[in-house]
């Protein structure tokens, strides 16, 4: 017996312990213990988010902050809470500076100014305005050229402008 047959008796072969396996491709013991014990597999890491907090919120825990008297009350609200003591100074600071109401104003673009708004919709109103009206202008070029034809054509057969005129 060659010694990769004994290696494939003894349960090192293509699915055994030893075997190599790819990166990031999981053992099968972790998996099943994982999933039937209901705990996350620490061998998949989520991708972190940044916590953001509200002004509501802030205020709420700096208030609760400057009520605490005893030591070790601000510790303890801290690690409830789940934050850290710088968050306590910038917020303190921030609020201090005034940057409540920067804070509770929404983020992104400033809204459009409505006059703006306004003129570009009249704007576009007027050009689609002076469109017709030149179509509507065409129009009525064109039926007054018809009925000229059309006068002509219905006129007295064999009279001229001198005859008619003298009548």
């Amino acid at each position: 017996m060659s010694l990769l047959q004994r290696k494939d008796v003894k349960g090192y072969g293509a699915g055994g312990p030893g075997a190599q396996r790819a990166v990031g491709e999981r053992s099968e013991g972790a998996t099943g213990r994982a999933a039937l014990s209901g705990v996350p597999d620490p061998e998949l890491v989520e991708r972190p988010q940044r916590r953001r907090f509200t002004s509501e919120y802030k205020l709420r825990i700096l208030r609760e902050a400057e009520e605490l008297t005893r030591p070790g009350d601000i510790g303890a609200l801290l690690r409830r809470e789940g934050l850290y003591s710088s968050h306590l100074s910038t917020w303190r600071r921030q609020r201090d500076q005034g940057a409540h109401e920067a804070l509770s104003r929404p983020r992104g673009r400033k809204p459009a100014d409505p006059l703006l708004s306004e003129n570009a919709e009249l704007r576009r109103r007027l050009t689609r305005t002076e469109t017709e009206l030149e179509m509507a202008r065409r129009v009525i070029e064109a039926q007054g050229n018809v009925c000229v034809l059309l006068g002509e054509l219905h006129g007295p057969r064999g009279a001229t402008e001198s005859e008619s005129t003298e009548s």
